[in-house]
């Protein structure tokens, strides 16, 4: 190879790869989003200031108030129960299994406004509810707002459980054992050792579920539970506005479902920081990890030790 050949590799340069065709569907991406703009613009009858002045007014924001009220208590106990028939749903005895299974076949396989209008009328079913003297009318008992409750607790429920399912048959079978090597009980090891590990696979979905449960609350509107939906379609109906109400509801739901998932994003950080480095934070005193004084020998400290202590289980087992 000669010295000319040599300088002229040197003096070549590396051209970048041109994506004409990323270039090309951009272009027709904006073009369109610009005429879209345009024709809204231009041609839109929707009195627009009507919804910029409605945004925070007194009535919407206690829709919303109620909305969240509703995610907030439906989620916590859709999640408490869902965490119980999911154990159930994996555990040995036949007829927990089966009612579990029954339990999640009906709730997901009918559809939540179906469910939440039997809710609201259940006294058809049962006119009364109580012992001897002492009766009550369900007419009485079933407010929307508890019905409401009822309907989407025990539909997310259901999803929970099949999500809460699918993390425990993720964590490996060896953990078990180390659990069962180390003298702890099911629901001992359940708390301190599977939970932990399956919350990985866990809590992207259950984030999921969390805002879809946000725009679910929407459906309760049809017995009047007085949530975001409701209060917005009152005003519309009362000053022929219903387009703009919508809008404004559609306003609220955007900034609930994206603090939503700004909750979810720092959840699954701290929880990942948490396994990573054994921190003692919120995930540690939730599922009972502690962390051993300097100089004495970790138990049991978290998902990580246990992996240890399965190993050191299985290599005395060889050698003997």
């Amino acid at each position: 190879m000669t010295a000319t050949h040599i300088s002229d590799t040197a003096r070549r340069t590396v051209v970048p790869v041109r994506h004409y065709g990323q270039w090309a569907a951009a272009i027709v991406v904006i073009a369109l989003a610009g005429a879209l703009v345009w024709q809204v613009a231009t041609r839109s009858v929707v009195r627009w200031e009507l919804i910029f002045s409605r945004v925070g007014a007194a009535a919407i924001l206690e829709g919303m108030t109620m909305t969240v009220l509703l995610t907030v208590v439906s989620m916590t106990l859709g999640a408490a129960l869902g965490v119980v028939i999911a154990v159930m749903r994996v555990s040995g005895n036949r007829l927990l299994a089966s009612a579990a299974w029954l339990f999640v076949w009906i709730f997901r396989g009918t559809p939540l406004l179906v469910q939440i209008l039997i809710w609201f009328n259940l006294a058809l079913f049962i006119p009364t509810i109580g012992f001897g003297a002492a009766e009550i009318s369900l007419n009485v008992l079933i407010s929307p707002f508890t019905a409401a409750i009822l309907a989407l607790a025990l539909n997310e429920a259901a999803y929970v459980s099949e999500i809460v399912r699918g993390g425990l048959l993720s964590v490996d079978r060896g953990q078990y054992e180390a659990a069962d090597a180390l003298g702890m009980g099911r629901g001992q090891a359940l708390r301190r050792i599977i939970l932990p590990q399956a919350m990985r696979s866990i809590l992207p979905p259950m984030g999921n579920e969390l805002v879809t449960l946000l725009k679910e609350t929407s459906l309760v509107s049809v017995i009047g539970a007085g949530e975001l939906l409701y209060r917005a379609r009152q005003i519309g109906a009362a000053d022929y506005s219903v387009i703009e109400m919508l809008l404004v509801a559609s306003i609220w739901y955007l900034i609930l479902t994206t603090i939503a998932g700004i909750l979810q994003s720092w959840l699954e950080r701290r929880f990942s920081q948490s396994l990573q480095n054994r921190q003692p934070g919120w995930t540690a005193r939730m599922f009972g990890f502690r962390r051993e004084p300097a100089g004495e020998p970790a138990l049991l400290t978290g998902p990580a030790a246990v992996i240890e202590t399965t190993d050191s289980v299985r290599a005395e087992g060889a050698s003997r």
